[in-house]
């Protein structure tokens, strides 16, 4: 009997090596991480009780290997939406088996949605070919709303090499009703604007770039309402399906000041822009010699607009008498009694009070349009001994200036002239455009550029001057009063010096906005100049 139970349990424990080896042979790991792990980016359908209720492109879900079984994969959605946002569905396990040409997968899990849906079975199921992805998603929710949710996935496997960048790189807003243009906040994620505070309509067109490759909703060009404090919120979906969400909307409201040029005085040779008391210009001095420098024009939308002239005086030299005089409109004064003194550039008496204006707060943008026509040869009459053509192209300035009131030695309120427009420490804030060859009208749209901080509670004088050539006259007393001049062209500093003998005093310096270098490097060399940036020798 004891020899018949020992072969009995040899015979057991045989039969059991025997299975163990048989159910290693037959279980086969399937290669999740090498073939199903990773990124998947598709449209995401979403259908409930049987209604469609819309697409959602460039969704992204994440296949992983699963911890809970060797194959098995836990499946990640983030910001799973319909109707509103639910919250993210994330599956974890979903059983893998082999199917013809690839892989099938199912599982199934409760989850805590948010309110009202609340904790709710989610079952999930698809397939991955190659790299092709489907997956149905289905969501129980119970009571109250007891609705029977399925959303369809179809999408595509990720290289790996896809950006990852969902950016708005660009907002703007192309409306006259928009006074400051949106601004972009990264780390808010949010794009503020304001508009004048007397429009009605806060109906808007953005106009948006976006990271390459990337996709946004709304789409760029699509109006949106932004009225009743409304906000609009922006959906950007990087290549690789990463979502950066934005938030537009209007900071607030900003008053607009606008000056017309609607009344006009017609005369013979120049018209006089009204009222008097607010604009000024060199018409009212040259144009007593035969000068036309500032006509009214008609524009095709049957407003007016202001025509300047530059104006060169065809008879001999008279030292009362200006060789080239620019045609000019600014809000301010013209004295002719300076000229006759030979001191010509305190003829132009820039700005008035701001109350004067109606200039009721700190100045922000300065909008307009234009065009110019430069002339045919450009004359040199810095030297008037000496008046020579000068191998450049005129150009045009749009410039607007604020600068505190302050009363000078003689007890009298400091007046800008031509002499310190440009330099003086009394300006606060300053918008200025050089203008070139542009046969048909260009908007502007200028920020304020502040020398220093503004003061609420102190006095100002506001400019506006409009002049059809851009003089250098006043760089070139500078420079030879042995200054240092910071130049910005076309936005970047440099700075100016005389390279004549002994001019290379650095104790002064003055900033100056000049034009584009390509058209001021032949007159900096003609002038002696040098240009840019050389080495400061003291």
């Amino acid at each position: 009997m004891k020899k018949s139970l020992l072969y009995l349990f040899m015979l057991v424990c045989s039969v059991s090596i025997f299975m163990s080896c048989s159910d290693d042979d037959d279980e086969v790991k399937y290669p999740i991480d090498t073939e199903l792990a990773g990124g998947y980016v598709g449209n995401l359908s979403v259908n409930v009780d049987g209604n469609q209720m819309g697409t959602t492109e460039n969704q992204k879900i994440t296949i992983s290997q699963s911890n809970k079984g060797t194959n098995q994969i836990a499946l990640s959605l983030k910001n799973f939406t319909f109707l509103v946002n639910v919250g993210d569905i994330e599956v974890d396990p979903c059983t893998v088996k082999a199917i013809d040409s690839g892989y099938a997968f199912e599982g199934q899990q409760n989850l805590d949605l948010v309110q009202p849906l609340g904790n709710c079975p989610v079952s999930i199921s698809g397939t991955v070919k190659g790299s092709n992805i489907n997956i149905e998603i289905g969501v129980k929710v119970g009571a109250p709303l007891n609705q029977n949710v399925k959303a369809t996935f179809v999408g595509r496997k990720l290289t790996g090499s896809e950006s990852s960048e969902a950016k708005i790189t660009s907002f703007i807003i192309d409306d006259e009703a928009v006074v400051e243009q949106p601004v972009i906040n990264e780390e808010a994620g949010t794009i503020v604007f304001a508009v004048n505070e007397e429009v009605e309509s806060l109906k808007f067109t953005p106009i948006i770039e976006i990271s390459e490759g990337a996709t946004i909703t709304p789409a760029s060009g699509v109006a949106q309402d932004f009225s009743n404090n409304k906000k609009v919120t922006y959906t950007v979906t990087a290549e690789d399906g990463t979502v950066k969400v934005y938030t537009a909307f209007v900071e607030g409201t900003r008053k607009v000041l606008k000056y017309s040029f609607e009344d006009w005085k017609e005369g013979s040779k120049n018209d006089e822009l009204l009222p008097k008391d607010l604009w000024a210009g060199s018409a009212a001095g040259a144009g007593i010699l035969g000068g036309t420098l500032l006509r009214k024009e008609t524009r095709e939308d049957g407003t007016y607009a202001a025509k300047l002239i530059t104006f060169e005086y065809p008879n001999e030299l008279n030292s009362l008498v200006p060789k080239i005089t620019a045609g000019s409109i600014f809000i301010g004064k013209f004295d002719m009694m300076p000229a006759l003194q030979g001191d010509r550039l305190s003829c132009t008496k820039f700005g008035l009070d701001a109350e004067t204006v109606s200039l009721g707060g700190k100045p922000l943008r300065f909008k307009g349009v234009y065009k110019y026509e430069s002339g045919s040869n450009y004359l040199d009459a810095s030297n008037y001994e000496d008046v020579k053509p000068v191998d450049i192209k005129d150009k045009g300035q749009i410039q607007a200036v604020l600068y505190k009131v302050q009363t000078g030695e003689d007890g009298k309120e400091i007046v800008l002239t031509g002499h310190d427009v440009n330099t003086s420490e009394l300006r606060v804030a300053v918008a200025n455009i050089i203008v070139e060859d542009i046969k048909e009208y260009t908007p502007f749209n200028i920020e304020f550029e502040y020398l220093q901080e503004y003061d609420r509670n102190a006095k100002y004088k506001f400019a506006i001057v409009y002049s059809s050539s851009k003089d250098y006259e006043r760089l070139k007393q500078l420079l030879d009063a042995g200054n240092e001049v910071l130049v910005f062209i076309d936005g970047k500093p440099s700075f100016l010096r005389r390279t004549a003998f002994l001019v290379y005093r650095t104790n002064r310096r003055t900033v100056y906005t000049l034009s584009s270098e390509d058209s001021f490097r032949d007159f900096c060399e003609e002038e002696k100049i040098s240009f840019p940036e050389p080495p400061i020798f003291t």
